[in-house]
């Protein structure tokens, strides 16, 4: 069966390296960041749940336009403001809530590791990895929609799987490298969005050899 390994590769060579996570709007793969960049990584993570990342790059520039892009704004402004500013990004009510949740986590100077994270409302397991991987550099899979389809199409597994059986997966069948973590994930989304969508795009896609899904249904 092909292996993990061999899935990326496939992903790289159809669609180059993609540079996560965009800072101020751009896909640079910068790898020193400052505590302003790690915390504008954070704030995306969390407005992105539940919506595209074009809604959050529109409340991004939202908050940079009304110089609130920081931790120290955004702490100082109230609920209502603050749900205003983000509305872009949907549930923004349930998100000005989060928001400050994690900003007291991050005042409390508490160890930035996953089970501090997921002790803080409003953050789950995808959103948590995604700070960790992303913003602390700690090599955490990020776990999401796109992942489970893709693998389930592949034929890796058959069943309905937990975030952390799939996680595990990853763990089992690769080293655990940051810089390989981080361009895997963003290289599942991309070929989520062109060809691995509900609705897949079979013909013209760079997994179709290897792809139960496509083997079944479609050739």
């Amino acid at each position: 069966m092909t292996d993990f390994r061999e899935i990326y590769f496939l992903l790289l060579d159809s669609y180059g390296k993609q540079g996560w996570w965009p800072l101020h709007n751009s896909y640079t793969g910068k790898y020193e960041l400052n505590e302003t960049e790690k915390f504008e990584i954070c704030l995306g993570a969390l407005l992105t749940q539940n919506t595209s990342w074009i809604n959050v790059e529109k409340t991004l520039d939202n908050l940079r336009e009304n110089n609130t892009l920081d931790i120290n704004s955004l702490r100082k402004i109230d609920l209502i403001t603050l749900s205003e500013f983000i509305k872009s990004s949907g549930y923004n009510n349930q998100k000005a809530r989060k928001i400050k949740k994690f900003i007291l986590f991050l005042d409390s100077e508490k160890e930035i590791i996953r089970e501090e994270l997921l002790g803080v409302w409003g953050i789950g397991e995808e959103t948590a990895d995604s700070m960790l991987l992303y913003a602390y550099h700690l090599p955490y899979f990020v776990i999401d929609t796109y992942t489970k389809r893709i693998f389930s199409r592949l034929g890796f597994f058959n069943e309905p799987i937990t975030y952390q059986e799939l996680q595990n997966l990853f763990y089992m069948n690769l080293e655990k490298d940051v810089s390989l973590f981080k361009e895997y994930h963003a290289l599942l989304v991309e070929h989520a969005k062109r060809h691995c969508k509900k609705k897949p795009v079979c013909l013209t896609c760079p997994l179709k050899l290897v792809c139960n899904y496509y083997k079944k249904e479609i050739r």
